[in-house]
Order: structure tokens, then sequence, then C-alpha cells
């Protein structure tokens, strides 16, 4: 027997409901906003449902904050747990990569999306781990969110929100606000955060310039004008030799002059203006040996990557960058502390035995690293995680004297090291000088390979010796320059060197 059941008109209440996600990471004040939309919606006589959706810890991956709204009636809505894909009336991102993926995730449509988001950027573990530049086009998002979103509004939230000594989540609430995606007027939006009852005076503020900015945009900041001279600051016999080394520089060539300068100033910083003498006496050494007629772009490369090299990373300039006052400043800014705040940092180390024989004097490390029985003790002794609590006095000073040795630091066995391997790269780069100009500067570029400490200064002197020594495969073509490039750039594609060793596999196959 057939039936014929009748059919349910469609309730029309289901359009009435509103569907906003907020889409954020720890420490960006996700919970809070959306704390505050569900207060609005309440205190305006909405039925609401606020839910959340945990990711992964830190920037792989974000929680989803999710508020469904209605008007409320005798009827008690159903609403969902989660967002849909092409079902989000308003999407709020705290940062441009989290804009990205709630495009990818299909939750911002053009037929309906309001989509909500800050510029600034807070890198992805995964951006960080590249060895080159890892760093995500945040322009190719931007691009995408145009054209994917109904209306679009996008500022740097932080910055407006810092400057206004509060947080990011309420300069985001403004904009919700000042975009109309809600049927609520601003003194109500004011108002929850008022009930809120926590920073509310620099919370309005940060809400007013994110109303602000959603209504009628944000400026382009001023570029930057970098100063004509460095800045460096010390004794008036020290400031005397800096000033003769300037003018050192003022007398080379003036392609190489503004690249040489900025070596100088990080090279003196480094170590002192003795050694900067000896930067610039390396530098004269490829100039000698430049063509003018190529506008001086071997010296000017060399410029660059020598003082790199002369300013390595050693357990000496770790600790000295860690107790420098402006990195202190730069936290508690980044923190949002104030005078009377309390700011307790603590700073993660895992030296290696590597390390510890390579602070000892030069004859003395060497006979440490060649006994491994020593370095095993080393290893027992030294080879754990620690965790510095330098906001004590004690990890304090220990971490500011192992800073102040810098004048030890030319008789270690590290300085030794990083000298002898300094030496044979400039004299492996320029080799070919006279015969392939521009492959003495694909290997000079090739220092670019060598960064970090500990376990990632190992990883990156084994993929710089690989891409070096294959200048003998290339030796002879035409193109050596050029595939040198593209095996350096394979190189900082991942930490395991795998694209290296495909490009490697396809140079050996066409020799």
């Amino acid at each position: 027997m057939n039936v014929t059941l009748p059919q349910k008109t469609p309730d029309a209440r289901v359009g009435q409901i509103i569907k906003l996600a907020v889409m954020a990471v720890g420490g960006q004040g996700g919970g809070v906003l959306t704390g505050w939309i569900e207060s609005l919606a309440r205190a305006q006589g909405y039925a609401c449902q606020a839910t959340s959706v945990a990711g992964v810890a830190q920037r792989t991956g974000s929680t989803i904050y999710y508020v469904e709204m209605t008007p409320a009636s005798d009827q008690m809505p159903i609403f969902a747990l989660a967002p849909s894909g092409g079902d989000v009336d308003v999407l709020i991102a705290s940062e441009m990569m989290e804009v990205g993926r709630a495009i990818m995730r299909g939750f911002v449509t053009p037929d309906r999306t309001v989509l909500i988001g800050s510029t600034h950027r807070a890198l992805a573990v995964s951006e960080k781990m590249t060895p080159g530049d890892g760093i995500a086009d945040a322009d190719e998002v931007r691009a995408a969110a145009e054209i994917a979103a109904q209306q679009l509004i996008l500022a740097d939230m932080e910055t407006l929100a810092v400057g206004q000594g509060s947080v990011i989540s309420a300069s985001l609430f403004g904009a919700l606000a000042g975009s109309g995606a809600l049927p609520f007027a601003r003194e109500a939006f004011e108002e929850a955060i008022r009930a809120g009852g926590k920073g509310v005076e620099p919370s309005l503020r940060a809400f007013a310039v994110g109303f602000d900015a959603a209504q009628n945009g944000v400026a382009a900041p001023e570029k930057e004008v970098r100063p004509a001279r460095p800045s460096l600051a010390g004794p008036k016999s020290e400031m005397t030799k800096w000033e003769a080394l300037l003018a050192r520089v003022q007398r080379l060539p003036e392609p190489v002059q503004e690249m040489a300068q900025a070596g100088l100033t990080k090279v003196v910083d480094f170590q002192d203006c003795a050694y900067g003498g000896v930067y610039l006496d390396r530098l004269d050494s490829v100039i000698a040996r430049d063509d003018a007629g190529q506008d001086w772009l071997l010296s000017a490369t060399a410029a660059k990557y020598i003082a790199n090299a002369m300013a390595y990373d050693d357990i000496i300039r770790v600790a000295d960058l860690k107790t420098r006052a402006p990195r202190m400043e730069r936290i508690k800014g980044e923190m949002g502390a104030q005078d009377a705040n309390l700011v307790e940092l603590t700073e993660f180390f895992h030296p290696r035995a590597e390390e510890v024989a390579s602070l000892m004097p030069a004859k003395m490390g060497a006979k440490w690293e060649a006994n491994p029985k020593r370095m095993a003790l080393l290893n027992r002794l030294f080879n754990k995680g620690r965790r510095l609590r330098t906001h004590r006095l004690r990890s304090f000073v220990m971490l500011h004297f192992l800073g102040g040795l810098k004048g030890y630091r030319l008789r270690t066995r590290r300085h030794e090291v990083e000298v002898a391997h300094l030496e044979q790269w400039l004299a492996d780069s320029l080799k070919p000088l006279d015969r392939d100009y521009m492959l003495s500067i694909e290997l000079l570029k090739n220092r670019r390979l060598v960064k970090g400490y500990s376990d990632t200064h190992v990883r990156g002197l084994t993929k710089f010796a690989t891409v070096m020594n294959a200048a003998t495969l290339l030796e002879g073509r035409e193109d050596a320059a050029e595939w040198m490039n593209r095996l350096r750039e394979a190189a900082l594609q991942d930490p395991e060197g795998k694209a290296l060793a495909g490009a490697i596999e396809t140079v050996r196959s066409f020799v």
C-alpha cells in the first residue's frame, strides 16, 4: 500500500538564524571575543549558543569558536554545534593564515559571508622550520579573500589594539560592530564589553579603532625611512675607531658601500672595532679581484655574506642577545606589561657536548673533540634540557657573564673553526672567478645555508658542503651559475634535504 505523506512547510525562522565563526589560536582572545558576542546577543533578546572545537596546539591548528543566534520566541531553536562549508554569515579570523584556512575550508562564500580579518602574521611552525624563507605569501591570501567574501574587512587589528593598550579581541569586536553584519547598535556592543568587567577602558578604546577601521578603512603606514648611518654607542675611544671604519667604507666603490656599512655594523656589534677592521680587510681582498664593468656585484655580495660568516651564532652571542635591555623591553611590550607588573621569563637551552667544547681555548677544545670518552663525559654533564628563569638574579647573571666573554671569544675553538671555514669558503668561491664571474657570486651566496647553532648549524653545514662540492660537477658548463642557484634553493626547501638530494641526482644525470 502506498501512502502519501503531507509535505512539511519549511520553517521561515530557520532563515533568521545568524551563524558566526571565529578562528583563532591560543592567546589571541578568541574565547573572550566569543563571550562578548554571546553576551551581546542575549542582552538584545536573542536565543544564542556558542561552542568551540579546539585545534592542535599552537600554530599547527586553530580553535574554531562558533555562535548561532536567532530572535527569541516561544519555541526553543535547534542550533548546530559546528560551522559547515557554505553556511557561515560572519567569519572572524585573528590573523592572515586563519583567513586563508577559513577560505580553504569553504566557510567563506561570496553569496553571504562577511569576512573580518587581521593582516598581521604569527608564523606557523611549518613556516619557521623551513631553512629558507618559508613565510606564506599574505598577498595571495588577500587576493583570494577579495574573491571569496561578500564583504571583506582587513586591517592590522593586532597593532590597532596594542596601540590602545588592549588585545586583538577588542579591535575585532569593534570591526564586527562597524561591519553592520549584526542587527545591533554600537552602544549594545560597548555594553557587552562593560558587562565583562575586565580591562574595560582599554578594550573600549581598541573597540573604537576597530569600529573605525571597518567603516573608514586604515591609512597605509608611511614608508620607514632608513637612517643614513648606523647607530652604535660606546666609549669615546671606540667611537673614534668606529668613525675611522666608516671613513674606510666611504672610500669603497659606491655600489658596495651600503651593504658594506650594514655588514660592518653587524660585525662590530658582534665583537669590536678591531674585528670590524678584519672584516674590511677581507672585503678589500675581494674588491681587488672584482670587475667594475660588472657594477661590483661580486663585492656587494661578499660584503653581505662575509659579515654573516664572521658574526656566527655561538653560545656567547646567544647569551648576549638574550640579556640585552632592548629585548627585555620588546618582550614587555608584546605582553602588554606595565612598570608595575612582574614579568617572568624562562629561557630554554639544550647544549650539546660540541657547544661546550667549542667554548674551550682552541687547542684544548680540539683535543677534547678528538677524544670520544671526553665528549661522552660532556654529553652526560651538559646534554640535557635546561630552563633558565632569567627574571631571577642567578640565572640572569650567568647568562650576562657568558654574553660578556667577547674579549675571550677570539681564542676559542669555535672561532678557530669558523675562521678556517670562512677562509676555505672564500677561496673556493673565488676559484672560478676568472672564467665564470656569476658562478663565483652564486658560490658566495651559498653561505646562506649556514646559520643558527647546535643541530640547526650542523644540518646547515652538511647542506653547504654538498652544494659547494657540486661545483666540480658543474665545472665548464655555461649554465653552471644557474644550476648552483637551483641547488641552493633546493637545499632551502626542507630540513631533511630531500629536495637537495633530488637536485643533485638531476645534476649527476647530465654530467
